[in-house]
């Protein structure tokens, strides 16, 4: 688009067409799109971390919601974030209750009250786990599970840290995203999945159910070095943007003070 602008400028030249000349000299006013280029080129950082800390907040919303009473709000949020997450209770924070997870009992996890114990439900039927929202006693269940409120959560952190510092966070090669964010996360999340499937080809994998801990710790790694390579390549490609369109407006208002 700048280029085919500096073409035609250049064309104008040859010809003598002052009509466009001029037009090349006056600074046209934006359109409505370019001013909502600009104003995100200015400030894409705080409109992510706004929309980070919505879709963190709102799931944390719902059983706050549950606690006050107020039943149809907390479901349509549950609603709303259902084809974003699995939403197993076994899997997922319970706010103002006994326990702040319930895992499955094949998590092996001591100290805790497992899920089917404190629910009396089948640790299998999954219908019931997603469906099962909390009570009075147990607590109520945010709309986001463990691993998913980590990786977002952290990556609203890191995005606070880099807006604080100026954006002056260099970012990392992709190959430590890869080994320390991605690696971790599709290890403890593809060894659980194969060992459930009930396939009769993996059926040599144990079965395995990772932790609450785990999923927290793989997720917010992931998170983490996710934000730490995407948000400062997002700083490249803005800058980059400004960089092009300013040096097109001073080779145009060069070439037009010229003549």
């Amino acid at each position: 688009m700048y280029a085919q602008a500096v073409k035609r400028f250049e064309l104008a030249q040859v010809s003598k067409d002052r009509a466009v000349i001029s037009q090349f000299s006056q600074r046209p006013e934006p359109s409505t799109g370019g001013k909502l280029a600009r104003l995100m080129s200015r400030h894409y950082l705080s409109f992510f971390l706004i929309l980070l800390a919505l879709y963190v907040g709102l799931p944390l919303a719902a059983p706050v919601m549950l606690k006050a009473g107020l039943q149809k709000p907390a479901e349509l949020v549950y609603t709303l974030y259902k084809p974003l997450c699995h939403q197993l209770a076994f899997r997922s924070f319970f706010l103002f209750g006994e326990q702040a997870v319930y895992p499955r009992e094949g998590a092996g996890v001591e100290g805790l009250l497992s899920y089917e114990a404190a629910t009396g439900l089948h640790g299998d039927d999954l219908h019931s786990a997603r469906a099962f929202l909390g009570d009075p006693v147990l607590g109520y269940k945010v709309a986001l599970c463990e691993r998913d409120m980590a990786i977002y959560g952290t990556m609203l952190l890191f995005g606070l840290i880099y807006l604080l510092s100026g954006k002056r966070i260099k970012g990392i090669h992709w190959a430590l995203w890869l080994g320390f964010g991605l690696l971790p996360i599709a290890l403890d999340g593809f060894s659980q999945l194969f060992s459930q499937t009930g396939l009769p080809i993996l059926a040599f994998l144990p079965y395995r159910e990772s932790t609450p801990a785990l999923r927290v710790i793989t997720g917010a790694l992931f998170g983490w070095f996710t934000a730490w390579y995407g948000f400062p390549a997002l700083k490249d490609v803005f800058e980059e943007s400004k960089s092009r369109q300013a040096r097109v407006e001073a080779i145009l208002k060069a070439k037009s003070e010229v003549l």
